[in-house]
């Protein structure tokens, strides 16, 4: 039948269809735009859908699917006829599950079809054997011995009676991902009694929900969902960024999975029995990305937790400087509910200070490798060759230009030279493979421009270095490090260029290796007394589902960031859940840090960048599920500790300081010891609690950081089944350079080490002549501080004061908004505003800030400042209009100020900038006394006055403090009568 019908669907008469079939052909498979007869569910003018109602069946004999398929058959012929495709060509038809057909063609019949209109791809056929591409296998989930089996009694148990939350841009049901499981099912009492969500099926792009996908929701009070034209009003998910990490953590098992038409093998989640609820609170934007307003994320927390989610996966941006935005202090009450939270860590890195989601009471997952690489390598003209990675076919050699040189008339070098859509000229790029520089679009974007353009093949390289990515390309593809990128470019510029691309090569990768995109600790917020990220798991080029909407028409797709790790986290958070129900959120990630690893699959230390990676890299390591299962003791707290340590922060006070106390940051009862400034000697304190079978006795076993010596006392714990054991950790100060973290850890050893795991802390400090706050706040136009001084030294401590000074203020009207600002080549648009700022020799500091008060709710602005030379030097891009850059080198500073999103209905807002530039020179700040002796480790007090401020102004002033020979430390003053 289906042969017939590939005859009748090409037109033409019979000595065309007769025609001697073109030779040097190859089998390629054509993907035409129009979706299916199992997913087309409407749109069409005439036609019904097609698409079976829940739980029924495709009726290929119904008249409204005779119907479209007679729409698709004749869509099908005219594509073949502009083509040039012959009826004995076409070797079958497709229009069930996938819309196309498979035809012998010639290269050049395949190059044409590539630009005809109606076709979303053209790819050649390759033979793949079947494979698991996910990261169940490296993570030791699978195999007789794997956690599955051995915890769960197989896959089809393994997070059975857990419900994973997952806030992002929606889920795509249809995926078979998130197929109905098997019934019965055994934990239907349990999931029964907990769960009160609801399906909302939405209004376009309607979902239907089942024991898999047991609830969905969307939320639109930003209005975010209304600025792109294709979006769906309802749960399901366009952008696919929701659908990725949605069965990242909680996916069916054995999913068979293809891209661009190629088998990838079959997928699985962490916990592929637990169950699934979607809150989309993400929207797909015209830049390309996905954004959801505060308004709405919290709203989705609120709706998760009420739902009765027992986790909930958070992939989403997050403040790097505070613990009290809406969405964290929201997962405060998740967490005190029991409800454990794994966000992103963000993929601002790898410089350092970039982590976000530093609140205790969330777990911040960094993203590493994994060992499932492809190896491709570039041989140039000249003979020299670069390997890097990529999959796919080879490019035999051929001609090869730079995009910068390749771009259509009128569009800017740096268009061009990022390939950005539509920036290529046809009469450069034909035929040839095109070197194209990361950064701005898609990595595949860039390889779809390539091909659009009559490439035929595409070079990617970093600059600066970036992670190494094999994604699956419009046109084979490697991607190579910036040396390597470099030297071809400089190729590339000479006469008669040309190169070759060889076919991928599957490799065991060493990995893990950090992710040059993993944000990195020290936090800023509590000033690197609690150590962020929390942990690592695997994050790059992770296969998992997406919305074909957005993702070329595919399925599934391999994405990167550390939005892929953190769901790998809630997922073995479902599983630790599943087999102990009564474990806090905190013992879950307690149980999963101090089990983590801290070495590759060679043996060697985990990498990052050539070097050795560290604590504030990875937290406590890369997860290794099994050994979470008997984690022996945890490190417990809860709300009453959580408030404490934030009034110990300075980001609370008043009567919840009052009535709960305060507590130094770095004493937390946490799995992990980090003290951001020690001046001198410090002593921490923690708790740990048995929660095995049995009672244990262990003996601390400790790794100094270098430069310092460590003791812990008692040395040797015994703790009973329940109950909990203190200890101290004192860290001095031998040889450590001032203002240099060190690393080192406490393990502690469990003398029954068949029934008990190491319990494992890293340590993490950094020496300093004075621990001081970075930052102090007042009010009032007449007021005083007192700034609190731990000295690591004896001697004589001076207190040196610039101003205070008031805000300069500068007023932008910004129309619009801007989500895809190119830092790379910065420009003022309607939405982004240029502000210069001279900064005189002498001075002490510059700060660039907006303020959230300015705004309504909803509203995101984001600042990026340039030197006189064009480099990026600063940048504060949180989710809110709360953004601050700090600089301390004379000179001219452009700051451009960008309109991320506004509140739904807005469409413009004036946008208040202040930058104060503090001189030398005292204003009407004071700090006594101006000198004192100290002592190492005995706390001083300098006690700061204010007066005669104007209301209404935002003043800045800045206390530096000095060893009666050098400046050793600041604090900036914030001032706002």
């Amino acid at each position: 039948m289906l042969t017939a019908l590939a005859v009748a669907t090409v037109p033409g008469s019979g000595a065309a269809q007769a025609a001697t079939e073109p030779a040097h052909t190859n089998l390629y498979l054509v993907q035409l735009a129009d979706a299916p007869v199992a997913s087309y569910a409407g749109g069409v003018a005439g036609l019904a859908a097609t698409k079976p109602a829940r739980g029924g069946k495709v009726d290929l004999d119904s008249s409204s699917t005779r119907a479209y398929r007679g729409h698709l058959a004749a869509r099908k012929g005219d594509v073949r006829r502009k083509g040039g495709v012959s009826a004995t060509q076409t070797v079958r038809d497709f229009d069930v599950t996938f819309n196309g057909f498979a035809a012998n063609l010639t290269e050049a019949q395949a190059g044409k079809l590539r630009h005809t209109a109606g076709v979303l791809n053209v790819w050649k056929n390759e033979i793949r054997q079947a494979d698991t591409v996910g990261t169940p296998q490296m993570l030791g989930l699978e195999g007789r011995k794997g956690v599955w089996e051995k915890q769960f009694k197989g896959d089809e148990h393994a997070g059975e009676g857990v419900i994973v939350g997952i806030i992002d841009s929606g889920i795509w049901p249809d995926n078979p991902s998130f197929a109905a499981l098997p019934e019965p099912r055994p934990d239907a009492a349990t999931v029964a009694g907990k769960w009160r969500g609801v399906c909302d099926q939405g209004v376009t792009g309607t979902v239907s929900c089942n024991n898999k996908l047991i609830g969905a929701r969307y939320y639109n009070a930003s209005g975010l969902g209304d600025r792109w034209p294709g979006e769906f009003k309802s749960p399901r998910d366009y952008n696919g960024h929701g659908s990725h990490t949605a069965s990242t953590s909680a996916g069916n098992h054995g999913v068979a999975a293809t891209i661009n038409g190629l088998s990838v093998g079959e997928l699985s989640g962490m916990a592929p029995a637990a169950r699934i609820a979607a809150y989309k609170a993400l929207w797909h934007q015209p830049g390309g990305g996905a954004s959801g307003g505060t308004v709405d994320l919290v709203a989705a927390v609120d709706d998760a937790v009420a739902d009765g989610v027992d986790v909930i996966n958070y992939s989403i941006s997050g403040s790097q400087t505070s613990f009290v935005d809406p969405v964290e202090l929201a997962f405060l009450s998740a967490a005190d509910a029991g409800v454990f939270v794994a966000a992103s860590a963000g993929n601002s890195g790898p410089g350092a200070s970039t982590v976000a989601h530093n609140s205790p009471w969330i777990t911040t997952v960094a993203a590493s490798t994994h060992d499932r690489a492809s190896t491709k390598t570039a041989t140039l003209g000249n003979g020299a060759s670069y390997t890097g990675v990529g999959v796919g076919a080879a490019v035999p050699a051929t001609g090869l230009v730079d995009a910068a040189t390749a771009g259509r008339s009128g569009v800017p070098a740096g268009d061009a030279e990022l390939c950005l859509l539509n920036s290529l000229d046809p009469a450069k790029v034909t035929g040839k493979i095109v070197l194209c520089k990361r950064g701005v679009n898609a990595r595949t974007e860039k390889s779809l421009t390539v091909r659009d353009a009559g490439g035929v093949g595409m070079i990617q390289y970093n600059d600066p270095d970036n992670s190494l990515n094999a994604d699956f390309h419009f046109v084979p593809s490697v991607h190579v490090d910036r040396a390597a990128g470099l030297a071809i470019k400089a190729y590339a510029a000479t006469a008669g260029a040309t190169a070759s691309l060889s076919a991928g090569v599957a490799v065991t990768a060493r990995a893990p290796e950090m992710a040059a995109f993993s944000s990195a600790g020290p936090a800023r917020a509590g000033n690197g007394n609690l150590l962020k990220p929390d942990i690592t798991a695997p994050g790059v080029d992770v296969i998992a589902a997406v919305a074909p909407p957005g993702n070329n028409n595919n399925r599934w797709d391999a994405l990167s960031g550390t939005s892929m790790s953190s769901p790998h986290i809630a997922g073995l958070a479902a599983l630790l859940i599943g087999k102990n129900p009564t474990w806090s959120p905190i013992w879950v990630k307690s149980a999963l840090m101090t089990t983590a690893g801290q070495t590759d699959n060679s043996g060697a230390p985990i990498q990052r960048a050539g070097r050795a990676a560290n604590p504030l890299d990875f937290g406590a390591g890369h997860v290794r599920p099994a050994a979470s299962f008997k984690p022996g003791l945890v490190y417990d707290s809860g709300y009453a500790d959580w408030v404490r340590f934030l009034c110990g922060t300075g980001q609370v006070s008043g009567q919840a300081c009052a009535t709960y106390g305060t507590l130094d940051p770095s004493d937390l009862n946490y799995p992990s010891i980090s003290v951001g400034a020690l001046p001198g000697r410090q002593t921490v304190t923690r708790t740990v609690t048995n929660i095995g079978k049995e009672d244990g006795e262990y003996t601390a076993k400790v790794e100094a950081p270098a430069g310092y010596t460590a003791t812990v006392s008692p040395s040797r714990i015994k703790v009973k089944k329940g109950q909990s054991a203190t200890f101290t950790v004192t860290l001095t100060r031998t040889t450590a350079a001032l203002g240099q973290w060190s690393f080192g850890s406490l393990t502690w050893v469990p003398e029954d080490r068949d029934e008990f795991t190491d319990v494992r802390s890293p340590i993490a400090v950094r020496a300093t002549a004075v621990s001081a706050p970075a930052s102090i706040n007042g009010t009032g136009g007449t007021g005083t501080a007192a700034l609190k001084v731990r000295p690591g030294f004896t001697g004589t401590l001076t207190a040196n004061v610039s101003g205070a000074v008031p805000a300069h203020v500068t007023a932008l009207d910004l129309v619009g908004t801007n989500t895809s600002f190119n830092t790379a080549a910065p420009a003022t648009g309607p939405a982004a505003g240029r502000i210069d700022v001279a900064v005189p020799a002498g001075s002490k500091l510059v700060r660039f800030a907006t303020s959230d008060a300015d705004y309504a709710a909803g509203t995101d602005i984001d600042l990026f400042a340039y030197d006189a030379a064009g480099r990026l030097v600063g940048t504060s891009a949180g989710g809110t209009a709360e953004e601050t850059i700090t600089l301390t080198a004379a000179g001219t500073y452009a700051v451009y100020v960008v309109q991320f999103a506004l509140p739904a209905g807005q469409t413009q807002a004036t946008v208040r900038h202040y930058d104060w530039v503090l001189g030398p020179a005292a204003g009407n700040l004071t700090a006594t006394p101006a000198s004192q002796s100290v002592t190492t480790g005995v706390d001083a007090t300098v006690t700061l006055d204010w007066t005669g401020l104007t209301a209404g102004t935002r003043y800045l002033g800045l206390v530096a403090l000095g060893d009666g020979t050098a400046e050793i430390a600041r604090t900036v003053v914030s001032l706002r009568p």
